[in-house]
Protein backbone atom coordinates (compact mmCIF):
# COMPACT_ATOMS: atom_id res chain seq x y z
CA UNK A 1 0.00 0.00 0.00
CA UNK A 2 1.36 3.43 -0.92
CA UNK A 3 1.77 6.27 1.56
CA UNK A 4 -1.11 8.73 1.81
CA UNK A 5 -0.97 11.88 -0.29
CA UNK A 6 0.96 14.70 1.38
CA UNK A 7 -1.51 17.29 -0.02
CA UNK A 8 -5.27 16.79 -0.05
CA UNK A 9 -8.35 18.95 -0.61
CA UNK A 10 -12.06 18.81 0.13
CA UNK A 11 -14.76 20.99 -1.45
CA UNK A 12 -18.01 21.63 0.41
CA UNK A 13 -20.95 23.26 -1.34
CA UNK A 14 -22.35 25.46 1.43
CA UNK A 15 -25.44 26.32 -0.64
CA UNK A 16 -26.50 22.68 -0.84
CA UNK A 17 -24.90 21.68 2.45
CA UNK A 18 -23.06 18.74 0.93
CA UNK A 19 -19.77 17.78 -0.72
CA UNK A 20 -19.08 19.24 -4.17
CA UNK A 21 -18.59 16.10 -6.25
CA UNK A 22 -17.16 16.24 -9.77
CA UNK A 23 -15.25 19.53 -9.53
CA UNK A 24 -12.00 19.74 -11.52
CA UNK A 25 -9.00 20.86 -9.45
CA UNK A 26 -5.38 21.59 -10.40
CA UNK A 27 -2.37 21.67 -8.06
CA UNK A 28 0.69 23.72 -9.07
CA UNK A 29 4.07 24.58 -7.55
CA UNK A 30 5.97 27.82 -8.08
CA UNK A 31 9.57 27.37 -9.20
CA UNK A 32 12.58 29.52 -8.26
CA UNK A 33 11.92 31.81 -11.24
CA UNK A 34 8.35 32.47 -10.07
CA UNK A 35 6.71 30.35 -12.78
CA UNK A 36 3.88 27.93 -12.01
CA UNK A 37 4.06 24.28 -13.05
CA UNK A 38 1.23 21.78 -12.75
CA UNK A 39 2.16 18.85 -10.52
CA UNK A 40 -1.26 17.18 -10.19
CA UNK A 41 -4.86 17.45 -11.28
CA UNK A 42 -8.04 15.60 -10.57
CA UNK A 43 -11.75 15.72 -9.92
CA UNK A 44 -13.40 15.63 -6.52
CA UNK A 45 -14.94 12.28 -5.62
CA UNK A 46 -18.49 11.66 -4.35
CA UNK A 47 -17.40 13.00 -0.95
CA UNK A 48 -15.94 16.17 -2.52
CA UNK A 49 -12.36 15.06 -1.85
CA UNK A 50 -9.11 14.54 -3.70
CA UNK A 51 -7.00 12.20 -1.61
CA UNK A 52 -4.51 10.72 -4.07
CA UNK A 53 -2.43 13.68 -5.27
CA UNK A 54 1.26 12.87 -5.01
CA UNK A 55 0.48 9.65 -3.16
CA UNK A 56 3.71 7.98 -2.14
CA UNK A 57 5.75 10.99 -3.25
CA UNK A 58 7.70 13.49 -1.19
CA UNK A 59 6.99 17.18 -1.59
CA UNK A 60 9.31 20.12 -1.19
CA UNK A 61 9.05 23.31 0.83
CA UNK A 62 7.75 26.14 -1.31
CA UNK A 63 4.71 27.95 -2.62
CA UNK A 64 1.83 25.93 -4.05
CA UNK A 65 -1.44 26.89 -5.72
CA UNK A 66 -4.76 25.08 -5.96
CA UNK A 67 -7.26 26.10 -8.66
CA UNK A 68 -10.88 24.97 -8.55
CA UNK A 69 -13.12 25.01 -11.66
CA UNK A 70 -16.24 26.37 -9.96
CA UNK A 71 -18.15 27.59 -13.04
CA UNK A 72 -18.70 24.15 -14.62
CA UNK A 73 -19.73 22.75 -11.22
CA UNK A 74 -22.41 25.40 -10.66
CA UNK A 75 -23.54 25.37 -14.31
CA UNK A 76 -24.52 21.70 -13.81
CA UNK A 77 -26.88 22.96 -11.08
CA UNK A 78 -28.32 25.67 -13.33
CA UNK A 79 -26.58 28.40 -11.30
CA UNK A 80 -24.20 31.19 -12.20
CA UNK A 81 -21.27 31.43 -9.82
CA UNK A 82 -19.89 34.85 -8.92
CA UNK A 83 -16.46 33.16 -8.87
CA UNK A 84 -15.86 31.51 -12.29
CA UNK A 85 -12.84 29.83 -10.74
CA UNK A 86 -11.14 29.94 -7.37
CA UNK A 87 -7.36 29.81 -6.92
CA UNK A 88 -5.30 30.36 -3.84
CA UNK A 89 -1.68 30.00 -2.89
CA UNK A 90 -0.30 28.40 0.24
CA UNK A 91 3.13 27.82 1.72
CA UNK A 92 4.66 24.50 2.72
CA UNK A 93 7.40 25.07 5.26
CA UNK A 94 7.65 21.56 6.71
CA UNK A 95 7.52 18.98 3.91
CA UNK A 96 7.08 16.15 6.43
CA UNK A 97 3.65 17.42 7.51
CA UNK A 98 0.31 16.66 5.84
CA UNK A 99 -1.36 19.63 4.16
CA UNK A 100 -5.15 19.53 3.82
CA UNK A 101 -6.44 22.63 2.00
CA UNK A 102 -10.25 22.66 1.75
CA UNK A 103 -12.63 25.04 -0.02
CA UNK A 104 -16.07 26.05 1.22
CA UNK A 105 -18.00 27.42 -1.77
CA UNK A 106 -21.43 28.73 -2.68
CA UNK A 107 -22.47 30.65 -5.77
CA UNK A 108 -21.76 33.94 -3.95
CA UNK A 109 -19.21 33.18 -1.25
CA UNK A 110 -16.09 31.20 -0.49
CA UNK A 111 -13.63 30.43 2.29
CA UNK A 112 -10.59 28.25 2.92
CA UNK A 113 -8.39 27.22 5.83
CA UNK A 114 -5.64 24.75 6.63
CA UNK A 115 -7.35 21.58 7.70
CA UNK A 116 -6.05 18.44 9.32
Amino acid sequence: MSAPSPITTHVLDTHLGKPAAGMAVVLEKRDSDGNWGEIASGETNSDGRILDWLAGQQREAGIYKISFATDPYFEKQGLTCFYPSVSFEFRIENPDEHYHVPLLISAHGMSTYRGS
